[in-house]
């Protein structure tokens, strides 16, 4: 193992096999969820991102930041390749809380094959989405304690993943199989970045699993999701705000 990989799974905290079994694969995306933040700071900061694997393993490994899909799915694609399994860039539209159809491809996704099967792996949405790799085969359904998934095929759209939500199957996001090179996503990360109609740009969007359940930022509120509730408030101060990032995210800003 290089040095590299040892860090990033220190970073983790994934101290499982490492045989390219599809249970390892579940344990390395489960704890990336619950480790590494998604986040938009730096776009709100005007830092401009890289999409660059030597810069993206400096923010999210060393130092210790998260990132949005673009940053973290490359970033978790690299150590899947590292560690054997292979491991396709795909191109997603995300259709919750979108018009339909979505106006455009902004997310990326990861298909990864282990012991004979194709996956779906993603850590890189802020809302509630798979913490384990998805099998790619329609019409399955495929629970993850109370959360509900299923694959399905849409004529236009390729792949589509939908989450059982409020009685009834909603579609969370598609995608075709076609390949992407890591240039192909240079164009809708810049527009995430800098499209003043982008939602990156309109205010703090922050999100971790817990073993509990998750933490989550929208603008300056924080809220605490458990099994007995909400905790929301929000800080009254800038040094509050920063203490209460590191708290629950584990993001210091520099």
């Amino acid at each position: 193992m290089n040095e590299r990989v040892r860090l990033y799974l220190d970073r983790i905290g994934y101290d499982g096999p490492l045989d390219g079994s599809a249970e390892a694969l579940a344990g390395l995306q489960d704890r990336h969820l619950h480790a590494v933040p998604y986040e938009n700071l730096d776009i709100l900061r005007g830092v401009p991102l890289s999409l660059a694997v030597d810069d993206l393993f400096d923010k999210i490994v060393v130092r210790r930041r998260g990132g949005y899909c673009f940053e973290l799915n490359a970033l978790f694609g690299w150590l899947l390749r590292e560690l054997g399994y292979p491991t396709t860039d795909l191109f997603a539209r995300f259709w919750r809380d979108e018009p339909s159809p979505p106006p455009k491809r902004r997310h990326q996704v990861l298909k990864v094959e282990a012991e004979g099967a194709s996956y779906l792996c993603d850590v890189g949405v802020g809302g509630i989405v798979p913490r384990r790799p998805i099998v790619l085969v329609e019409g399955l359904e495929q629970a993850q304690g109370d959360e509900r998934y299923r694959m399905e095929k849409d004529p236009s759209f390729g792949w589509m993943l939908c989450e059982w939500k409020r009685g009834e199957w909603s579609k969370l996001y598609s995608f075709t199989e076609e390949p992407q090179l890591p240039k192909d996503y240079t164009m809708a990360s810049f527009w995430c970045e800098h499209a003043p109609e982008s939602i990156f740009r309109q205010g703090a969007m922050i999100a971790i699993r817990t073993r509990n359940g998750r933490n989550s930022v929208a603008g300056k509120e924080f809220r605490l999701f458990t099994p007995e509730g909400v905790n929301a408030f929000t800080p009254q101060s800038e040094e509050q705000y920063k203490e209460a990032l590191r708290a629950y995210f584990g993001i210091v800003i520099e």
